[in-house]
C-alpha cells in the first residue's frame, strides 16, 4: 500500500499548493480574507484551488477503496493519472478557463475508473 500512500501525499500536496498560490494570488493583488473576488488572476487561482479541493473529495476514498479492492499498484498508476490531469487543468485554467477541459476529463475520468472499479471489486469481493 505504499504506492497509493505516495499518491495520497502527492494529491494533498499539489492541493497545498494550489492554496499557497491563491495566497499569493491575494497578497499581489490585495485581496483581503474573507474576500473571494478580485482581479480574474486571482479569481482564476481561486477557482483551480476550490475545484481541486471539490474533486479531491471524490479522488482519495476511490484510491484507496480501489487499492484495498483491486489492485494497489493499479490505484497508485491511476491515482497518478488524476494528478497529471489536475495539473493540466490548473495550469490551463490559470492561462485560459476556456481551455482547462482536457485536464478535467483526464482526472475527472481516473477518478471515475478508481470508483467504478473498487465498485466492482466490492460487488466480486461480495460473491
Amino acid at each position: 500500500m505504499d504506492f497509493p500512500a505516495l499518491v495520497t501525499v502527492l494529491a494533498l500536496l499539489l492541493y497545498a499548493a494550489t492554496g499557497f498560490r491563491v495566497g499569493q494570488m491575494r497578497a499581489r493583488h490585495n485581496v483581503m480574507a474573507p474576500s473571494v473576488s478580485g482581479p480574474p488572476e486571482f479569481e482564476r487561482a481561486f477557482r483551480v484551488q476550490q475545484n481541486t479541493l471539490e474533486q479531491i473529495v471524490l479522488f482519495i476514498p476511490a484510491l484507496w477503496l480501489f487499492a484495498f479492492l483491486v489492485s494497489p499498484n493499479w490505484a497508485g498508476a491511476i491515482g497518478l493519472v488524476w494528478i497529471g490531469g489536475r495539473i493540466c487543468y490548473g495550469s490551463s485554467y490559470l492561462r485560459d478557463p476556456q481551455k482547462r477541459g482536457p485536464g478535467f476529463l483526464v482526472a475527472f475520468g481516473a477518478a471515475a475508473v478508481l470508483l467504478v472499479g473498487a465498485l466492482v471489486g466490492a460487488i466480486v469481493k461480495l460473491f
